[in-house]
Parts: C-alpha cells; sequence; structure tokens
C-alpha cells in the first residue's frame, strides 16, 4: 500500500507470534455441492505460470473458471490452455469469484499463508505449494484455520514427491523395526547462495507487471528484475533467499526431504531447537545451516532428534564407501539394529553390530497402495472425503518446525519452545522472530 505520494508507508506488525489476526469472522461455506468423484470443481489457479504450469495437465481435467497472476504476459500464457477462466491481478479478488469450489495456490512464498486462509475462510478447498508459510507465525495460522474448517475442507500442502511410493515403504520400513529402535534422523540439502543484501531499485517495473501486487502483503522493497526468473518451476531460486519473500532451502527443498522423515516419525512441533552456520543476515536467509530439533516422543517410539543440513554441512556417513554427498537431496534414520539412507525414489537398509544380519526384518506382508496422482488425490478428497496424505495439520507441524530451525540461528542458541502456546520459554527475545512485519492494509486472517 502506498501514501498519495506514492511512498510505502510504516510497516505494522499484524499479528503476535502467540496469536491469530481476528479479521474472518464467519466461514462461509462452499456454493456447490460435491459429492460425485466424476463433478468437476470450479478452480481459480493463482499464480498462473511458473509453478502453476506445471499443474496445466492436471487441471485441465477439472474447471478452471479464474486465473490470478501478477504478470499480465504470464496469464495470456495461462489463457491459451483455459480460454474460458476470468483474469485478475489480486488474489483478493479473485477469492470472491462467483461459483469457486477450490484454489490452487502457485504464488511466491511470502502470500501462501494469506491466500491459503482467505481461501478456507471462505469455504474453498485449497492446494498450496510448498512451503505453507514463511515463518512460524504463519504456519501456525494456517494450522488453526484449517482445523477450524477441518471436516468441511479438503487441503494439500504442494510436497509433490510424498506421492512417490518410497515414502510409504520407508514408513513402514521404520515402524516395523527395520534399523531396531529409532535414535536420529538426518535430512539434507545442497543448494546454495551467494546473496549479501536486498536488491537495489533498478527503474521502473514494465507495464505488464504488477509489482505492487508482487510485494503484495511484505515490506515494500523496489523493483529489481534479478528478483524475477521465468522458468517454470525455477522462479524461487532467484528470489526464496530473501527473508521477506522465502526462508531458502529449509523452507523450499527442506520442504520435500524433511518430508520422508515427517512421514515415518509421525512428528509434533520440537521441544528444543539451536542451529549454526552462517553469520546472521537480516536481509538472506543463511546459506549453510545446521538444524537440531529435539522431537517429542510418541506412543510407538522414544524422544529422537531431527537435524536438517543445508548449503554444505552433511551428517557423517555411517561407513566410508558410502558418500552422503551424492545424494543431493537425501535422509538417514540411524537405530540400534542398522540405517537406513533415502532420497525419493531409492532406499538403502545396512544392517549394524557384529550379530546383526537381514533375518530380523520381514517386510509388511501387505503394502500400502500407491497414492497416484497428488493433485489428483487432492480432487478427490474435495469431492468425497476430504481426506489426503498431507493435509494444513500435517504439513502446519512441519514448516513450523522448519522455521523454528532459522529462529534458533538468528537467536544463537538452543532455545526451549511450547508449542501449545507457539512461544520460546527461555529467550524471551527470540519471540521477535517468531512472526513477520506486514504492510498496513494487509491482514493474515482476512
Amino acid at each position: 500500500m502506498k501514501t498519495d505520494s506514492g511512498k510505502p508507508t510504516a510497516h505494522r506488525r499484524a499479528f503476535m507470534a502467540t496469536g491469530i489476526a481476528t479479521g474472518a469472522g464467519l466461514t462461509i461455506l462452499p456454493s456447490r455441492a460435491l459429492g460425485a468423484a466424476g463433478d468437476k470443481l470450479n478452480i481459480a489457479l493463482i499464480g498462473a505460470y511458473g509453478r502453476g504450469r506445471q499443474h496445466y495437465h492436471d487441471l485441465g481435467t477439472q474447471n478452471v473458471v479464474a486465473l490470478c497472476d501478477v504478470n499480465r504476459e504470464f496469464l495470456a500464457i495461462a489463457a491459451q490452455e483455459f480460454p474460458a477462466a476470468k483474469h485478475y491481478t489480486d488474489w483478493r479478488k479473485c477469492l470472491d469469484h462467483a461459483g469457486l469450489d477450490a484454489v490452487v495456490i502457485c504464488t511466491p512464498d511470502h502470500h501462501h499463508a494469506f491466500i491459503s486462509i482467505w481461501a478456507m475462510n471462505r469455504g474453498l478447498h485449497v492446494y498450496c505449494e510448498k512451503p505453507l508459510g514463511d515463518c512460524v507465525a504463519e504456519a501456525r495460522a494456517v494450522r488453526a484455520v484449517y482445523l477450524k474448517n477441518k471436516g468441511k475442507l479438503a487441503t494439500q500442502h504442494g510436497t509433490q514427491r510424498h506421492a512417490e511410493p518410497n515414502f510409504d515403504r520407508i514408513a513402514e520400513m521404520i515402524k516395523d523395526g527395520a534399523i531396531g529402535e529409532l535414535k536420529d534422523v538426518h535430512a539434507w540439502g545442497n543448494r546454495t547462495h551467494d546473496k549479501t543484501a536486498y536488491l537495489p531499485a533498478a527503474g521502473n517495473p514494465p507495464a505488464h507487471l504488477d509489482w505492487e501486487q508482487w510485494i503484495g502483503p511484505t515490506q515494500w522493497h523496489p523493483f529489481n528484475p534479478d528478483y524475477l526468473d521465468e522458468r517454470p518451476g525455477r522462479g524461487c531460486l532467484k528470489w526464496n533467499m530473501y527473508d521477506d519473500f522465502g526462508s531458502w532451502q529449509i523452507g523450499d527443498m527442506g520442504s520435500h526431504t524433511v518430508d520422508i522423515a515427517w512421514n515415518a516419525i509421525e512428528a509434533d512441533r520440537p521441544t528444543k531447537i539451536k542451529a549454526f552456520g552462517d553469520d546472521v543476515n537480516p536481509d538472506v536467509c543463511p546459506s549453510a545451516l545446521t538444524a537440531i530439533f529435539t522431537i517429542p516422543p510418541n506412543d510407538w517410539r522414544d524422544e529422537i532428534r531431527l537435524v536438517w543440513y543445508q548449503g554444505g554441512p552433511m551428517p557423517k556417513s555411517p561407513f566410508s564407501p558410502l558418500d552422503l554427498s551424492k545424494i543431493g537431496h537425501g535422509a538417514m534414520f540411524k537405530g540400534t539394529k542398522g540405517i537406513l539412507v533415502a532420497d525419493f525414489k531409492n532406499r538403502i537398509l545396512i544392517p549394524m553390530g557384529k550379530d546383526t544380519d537381514m533375518t530380523y526384518y520381514t517386510p509388511p506382508h501387505k503394502a500400502r497402495a500407491p497414492i497416484g496422482g497428488f493433485m489428483q488425490q487432492w480432487f478427490k478428497a474435495c469431492k468425497t472425503d476430504l481426506k489426503t496424505d498431507c493435509d494444513f495439520d500435517y504439513a502446519g507441524r512441519m514448516i513450523e518446525t522448519l522455521m523454528l530451525g532459522l529462529v534458533a540461528h538468528r537467536a544463537g542458541k538452543e532455545l526451549t519452545y511450547d508449542a501449545k502456546a507457539g512461544k520460546v520459554l527461555n529467550d524471551a527475545a527470540a519471540n521477535e522472530f517468531l512472526s513477520k512485519n506486514y504492510r498496513e492494509g494487509w491482514t493474515l486472517n482476512g
């Protein structure tokens, strides 16, 4: 939002980490009754190019009735696929399109929580690309609104690699005791960046780009074309290392890779977090980072450690012939009887100990059937049972955990966390890092 002089207004803190703004009012139910798997959903695609373009095939099986993008050239490309859809550049207006059933969100990360919450408040089913939120408070807010509407709405987090059968095979093996008692889980990614500050102003945005809407709720930054990348599915690598626009790899590929672990360990939010890596920089997220989470016990396992590595740091290989650095994005589960190393499609079980062999483990007689298409699972859920693998309860807990890694990195100390209250207990100042500042006029829970 700008003043009459054209200058950005002062920023404000829109909500505190321990609560959610209350601008929503009553939840509005969808305008159409769905129930048959053959019914077609009326969908708005918000973020019509980039990652959105990679969903055209699946979306073509439904009714795409609205397209929203801040780039009118991208809208024109999407219109070739969905010529009957109405066009919008402001997602807030798009959500009021008559007859909508659902939205697919493929915007830059700093819009994800806002659009998800606004859509659910209007009774719309939501598919949102990862990460679900850009800070702890956003992840908690999205999850809270979903839980309020659970039993009425279908949600899916865009961690589409979760549909790989390997995710379920890993979970089955861990729970069936393939490595004995689970102790530690490690996950990593290998991408790096070299940015040190927000980019300087570089002239006016092109006429086809609404920069005001691209910035949206976050703090104002002048236009620079180097924030943008027109390659489908790759644009995030130009902007998501900047703190106001993303959370770099812990939120990006961390959403995918930690999902391998999250699916297996059935975790709640951590009780303790510590992190270290690059020096703290308020403009950009760390490239190199190690974040260590203490995950509370559940009914089948004890307390465990979950460790995330990015930008160079890696876990120690269990034995020298195995070079973990050859696995660009992977996970390792360590137990009392063995180790399981995996990526999205592959896994290797390594028995450990002089008296250990493979005779102690028998795969389950009836493995779970493959999920199939990840978006197709969401389509079915919208029309029938509302059940998806990565709903906003599951994903909200995972993203809240990952964002706590950035909080601990900024705090520079081990933090004790109360997940129920959403509060750091041993460092009051660290609670300031749980939420973000938004521009005047933008409401998270709208």
